[in-house]
């Protein structure tokens, strides 16, 4: 993913979480808050040590990038994302992953094709 499409500072994690709305599957939790003063997405990926060691949530994290970078194209501009994993997430295959990812993004609406 690009830098300026990282989401990485506590205050705007804070700030999502706060005064965002969120939508859940039994992989994955999406906190989402619009932001208008930034030109595209930015995206922040959340794995606590219940999901595993340090190898187990990186590789879980470096997966979930990888789903929204390409598919970046279809995800609506001036939001912040929050992608929180649940431990269904980790042993899925990569396209059930995918499947996983643009479900919760769809339902919540963050996808271009989506009806809002």
């Amino acid at each position: 993913m690009h830098k300026k499409l990282r989401l990485r500072n506590r205050a705007d994690f804070g700030r999502v979480y706060r005064a965002g709305k969120s939508f859940a599957n039994r992989q994955l939790v999406v906190y989402w808050s619009n932001k208008h003063d930034i030109e595209r997405f930015r995206l922040g990926v959340s794995a606590s040590k219940k999901i595993g060691n340090a190898v187990v949530r990186n590789r879980i994290r470096r997966k979930l990038k990888e789903i929204v970078r390409l598919h970046e194209a279809e995800i609506r501009d001036h939001v912040d994302i929050i992608l929180i994993v649940r431990n269904g997430a980790v042993e899925m295959e990569y396209q059930e992953l995918e499947k996983s990812v643009l479900h919760v993004l769809r339902k919540s609406s963050l996808l271009r094709s989506s009806k809002p």
